[in-house]
């Protein structure tokens, strides 16, 4: 029997991702740009900062993940830390755009590492339960696919927010302007933090996940490295979202310098959110008529192919030439929020067909982990290639082999990544077919399990 969700369920799900999907897309697409142009440290120095405090992220994640595998409440498993999750949010977000009153580099390398490890902290407590909620809510294949989409329409709304609304409160990321980007910031976070509690009042998790038995962290972690859907899993996140992070994270750098746009860049990011959302029922569309794997391995050719045309791109183009870009764009960036998330919960039946238990938190954490890695590694190493290329704060125009490796990074990089993880989903061995066999088998397994608790 077809687990269907209301649209009303699907809607208090998916809200819960805006405030994610805001706060996390402001820090990918202005914390480098605030540390170096804003804060005013040396680009090596902001990395070193970054890197600190997104390395945190190795550890918590898992922590928090197995943490709701094991807590039962008779409010669920995972929506008790949503609850909890809320003031830490909103309070360590706006922390981290905020200047100290400290002269030395250093000393700002250390605060903003601090902070950074706060604030992810904060958020990793909320995200890792609410993202394990998924499978949780249905078990059916098609079902997924619609709830993930539900919740990509906030995460695309949540994005499109931190892409227009903080720069267009802020005009530009200058020293001049730190008040109105540390008051931004606590607005961001608050706004980031409310969504959680109409996830937690509008949703109820399936009564049966509530009868697991509690999985130490050693099982939790044997079964994710013996589940070959879900490491391929990982390795698709890796590749897709560590090219995402790298058009993030440049995107402002290349519209600032190379096409002098600094002052478009809302309507820019703007167009290419729409057109993402818009993308949404076509990339449902082709998962239902193939399969999943498959309308990931186009997005992703498409992506590429997208991504390595905007090298071309030249400033004397202008606008309209930009606008069209960002389209192309945000029809394949549809595709990444949808379909990479609605792989996942496929995965943790694999997981219970092999060893009797479900283990949501840490595979969600562990896929999380890794996008995390990316992040962490990615805006560093941006950061220091930008050095590399005699990157100069805030100048009116940019020394040649800057403006080289903006535009390769924007480019070349990302599209390279995007082919990787298109071969890389080739050897993913989750098709409807197989997926169907997989819930078969286990239907009946439980209801062997509950044919002898009746007759015990």
């Amino acid at each position: 029997m077809v687990n269907r969700l209301s649209r009303r369920t699907k809607l208090m799900y998916g809200a819960g991702d805006f405030g994610f999907a805001m706060t996390d897309n402001m820090v990918a697409l202005l914390v480098a740009v605030f540390l170096t142009d804003v804060v005013g440290l040396q680009p090596y120095l902001a990395a070193a900062a970054v890197f600190v405090g997104r390395s945190w992220d190795y550890i918590n994640d898992p922590i928090f993940g197995h943490l709701s595998d094991r807590v039962r409440t008779r409010w669920g498993r995972r929506r008790p830390f949503l609850l909890l999750g809320v003031i830490p949010y909103a309070l360590t977000f706006a922390l981290l755009w905020w200047r100290p009153p400290i002269a030395s580099q250093i000393g700002l390398v250390i605060y903003y590492a601090i902070a950074y490890a706060l604030y992810d902290s904060a958020v990793t407590m909320a995200m890792m339960p609410y993202y394990a909620l998924t499978p949780e809510l249905t078990d059916d294949y098609d079902e997924r696919t619609s709830l993930t989409s539900y919740r990509m329409v906030f995460s695309i709304l949540g994005t499109f927010t931190a892409f227009v609304l903080p720069l267009a409160l802020i005009g530009s990321m200058r020293p001049e302007n730190l008040p109105r980007i540390t008051s931004v910031a606590l607005l961001i976070g608050v706004m980031g933090a409310l969504p959680l509690l109409i996830t937690f009042f509008g949703t109820r998790e399936r009564p049966e996940t509530q009868t697991q038995d509690r999985p130490s962290l050693r099982e939790s972690l044997q079964a994710a490295r013996g589940n070959r859907p879900f490491l391929i899993t990982m390795g698709l996140f890796l590749f897709t979202f560590t090219g995402l992070e790298i058009i993030a994270s440049l995107m402002i750098y290349f519209l600032k310098y190379r096409m002098n746009l600094e002052e478009q860049s809302d309507l820019v990011f703007a167009l290419m959110f729409l057109v993402a959302l818009l993308s949404f029922p076509f990339w449902n569309w082709v998962s239902r008529r193939w399969d999943k794997r498959r309308a990931y391995i186009l997005g992703m050719f498409y992506m590429a192919v997208v991504m390595l045309l905007t090298v071309l791109i030249r400033p004397a183009w202008g606008l309209p030439a930009v606008l069209v870009a960002a389209s192309l764009v945000g029809i394949g960036f549809g595709c990444i929020q949808v379909l990479p998330w609605a792989i996942i919960p496929d995965a943790v039946e694999y997981d219970e067909l092999a060893s009797g238990k479900r283990h949501e938190g840490i595979f969600y954490s562990l896929v999380t982990l890794f996008r995390k890695v990316s992040v962490s590694l990615t805006i560093p190493l941006t950061l220091v290639v930008l050095g590399w290329t005699g990157y100069v704060a805030n100048a009116e125009s940019q020394p040649a082999s800057a403006m080289l490796g903006i535009v390769l990074l924007v480019g070349v990089l990302p599209g390279v990544l995007f082919l990787l993880g298109a071969l890389f989903a080739r050897r993913l061995p989750i098709t409807r077919q197989d997926f169907a066999r997989v819930r078969a088998e286990l239907a009946r397994r439980r209801a062997g399990a509950a044919a002898g608790d009746q007759a015990a």
